[in-house]
């Protein structure tokens, strides 16, 4: 067994504590477990493996990617694997433990300005600058720019792999829940599930003052929720996956936070906090009892709190 045998195969959580005066349970996919500490593990995986298939990356050649940290964090990881040099831009915006965690798996990082955001507060903005200064690295560099935005890997990293792991573990699942970054994770996962379950209902979770997706503006574009909700509508959106939205308040995802923590012994990150409290405003408004899924996308521990 090698380290990437690690990706993957994650477990499915009951959240007894968070699901015991709901009617209705929720589940979480463990993401934070994998070996670099995300669910971008996956796609990060996907990528490299699809990039060597066709012909687009070969052996020692550099790849380059632009990063709020996770995706960073898996291609460092899979492509030291591999033996392929990793560039990391990051915006300085983004945690100082995501940056020990590039540096420790053997990134190069390149740290970009913020354009509008604050520390812990990442903007389209700010994304869209370290996006240009990677793809300018990769040009100069004759590298493999992975383009996590564009690339169709990503999707195809859910629809192969963690859509099939959750209706193996609960063919009862009634909701998939998840917030949205560069979309994977949503859209791959919910193709999957509706290919296999028709009734099944996948609803987005945004923050309430940038919930492009739900309402077609961002009246902020700061909120604590990194690596999702940049203020754009993802290359690969598909509207027809989504059968609703709910949003999150920054003091409702902080508590929450906590609360997996102390209640359920899970020290997770923002996301996972974002995807667990909307699956519990969602049970709270039905009337019978339903399986909601959602994921529990990074560790704690890349955040400082």
């Amino acid at each position: 067994m090698s380290t990437l045998n690690l990706i993957h195969n994650t477990p499915l959580i009951f959240l007894d504590k968070i699901s015991a005066t709901l009617p209705g349970k929720i589940y979480a996919k463990a993401e934070h477990l994998q070996p670099g500490g995300s669910v971008k593990d996956r796609a990060a995986y996907q990528i490299i493996l699809d990039a060597y298939d066709n012909g687009s990356l070969k052996r020692g050649q550099t790849v380059v990617e632009m990063t709020s940290g996770n995706m960073g964090a898996g291609l460092a990881l899979v492509c030291r694997q591999f033996a392929n040099p990793f560039v990391a831009v990051m915006s300085e915006g983004n945690s100082p433990e995501r940056r020990k965690i590039l540096s420790a798996f053997g990134a190069e990082l390149v740290l970009t300005k913020q354009v509008d955001g604050s520390p812990g507060m990442v903007t389209g903005s700010d994304i869209a600058l370290a996006v240009d200064v990677a793809k300018d690295i990769a040009q100069n560099r004759n590298a493999f720019y992975a383009d996590q935005f564009n690339n169709p890997s990503c999707i195809m990293a859910h629809f192969n792999h963690t859509g099939p792991e959750i209706f193996r573990d609960l063919p009862d699942a009634d909701i998939f829940i998840a917030s949205v970054g560069s979309g994977g994770t949503f859209i791959g996962t919910s193709k999957y599930l509706k290919s296999v379950k028709p009734n099944i209902k996948c609803i987005v979770v945004e923050p309430e003052k940038a919930a492009i997706l739900k309402t077609g503006k961002v009246d902020d574009p700061k909120h604590i929720i990194q690596g999702t909700a940049y203020g754009l509508i993802p290359p690969h959106w598909d509207e027809a996956l989504a059968d609703d939205f709910i949003t999150v308040s920054d003091d409702e995802v902080m508590d929450m936070k906590k609360r997996l923590s102390s209640d359920q012994g899970l020290y997770v990150g923002y996301s996972a906090a974002a995807n667990v409290i909307a699956a519990q405003k969602y049970l709270k408004a039905q009337a019978k009892p339903l399986n909601v899924v959602t994921v529990l996308c990074d560790s704690g521990y890349k955040y400082s709190d």
